[in-house]
């Protein structure tokens, strides 16, 4: 399959969360390409009259939602988000997620956690049988010490950590910190592994997001597909 056809995929995904935001919610917007499908969908949504608010993740999406003319919310201001919609690098059976390959993976686990409800959009070659493998795990630490906190990491997971460039100089994100991509063969446990790496001094954050999907969008070829998260 192509990358237009893919792009497609993501695109009707998208298409297909923005049907769950209603006149006068306050929407987390997410980061990435399947989310600046998103983000033009509900663009079009201001422009036909509906009134809405967002929270973006990244200042790419603030800059892309206010291209689209989407009002958004004083990111420093304490919110009330009705939805968040995001797309996802890997999404297990269970739901599990790993993000963080835009480097936005903080501000995305804030907006998600403060969702009533959290939509995750991806096609259908992001549903992997266990987490890790072909994608790694993007973890933010403080550049303090960060050598430090890598051996330790490395030392949890028995993997190979290694620090994430661009251009040949170390990748920052918007906090000004770092990331790491941890190279795990599976992720068997990732509640476990998520709460182990919390414990580390230096870690802000890791891509693991477990627990928090409530609806997964998945694009496929015959249309997309919407799963509703079982809860225990």
């Amino acid at each position: 399959m192509t990358s237009v056809d893919l792009d497609q995929l993501k695109k009707a995904a998208a298409l297909k969360a923005v049907e769950f935001v209603r006149a006068g919610m306050v929407v987390g917007l997410g980061t990435g390409s399947t989310a600046k499908h998103m983000i033009m969908a509900l663009g079009d949504k201001v422009r036909a009259g509906m009134n809405l608010r967002g929270v973006p993740t990244s200042q790419e999406t603030a800059v892309l939602a206010r291209q689209a003319g989407i009002p958004l919310v004083d990111a420093e201001n304490r919110w009330e988000i009705d939805v968040a919609i995001d797309g996802a690098d890997q999404v297990d059976p269970h739901f599990n997620l790993i993000k963080g390959g835009g480097g936005a993976l903080l501000k995305e686990k804030i907006v998600a956690a403060s969702s009533k409800q959290f939509i995750v959009m991806v096609d259908h070659t992001k549903q992997v049988p266990v987490l890790g493998g072909s994608f790694p795990l993007p973890i933010e630490v403080i550049p303090f010490g960060w050598g430090s906190t890598a051996r330790e990491i490395e030392t949890l997971t028995r993997s190979r950590v290694v620090l994430r460039e661009r251009n040949g100089v170390p990748f920052k994100t918007e906090a000004g910190n770092l990331i790491v991509d941890v190279h795990l063969d599976r992720i068997d446990n990732p509640k476990g592994v998520e709460i182990a790496l919390n414990q580390i001094p230096g870690v802000v954050e890791t891509g693991l997001f477990v627990g928090r999907t409530d609806v997964l969008i998945v694009g496929t070829a015959a249309g997309p597909e919407t799963h509703l998260a079982k809860r225990i």
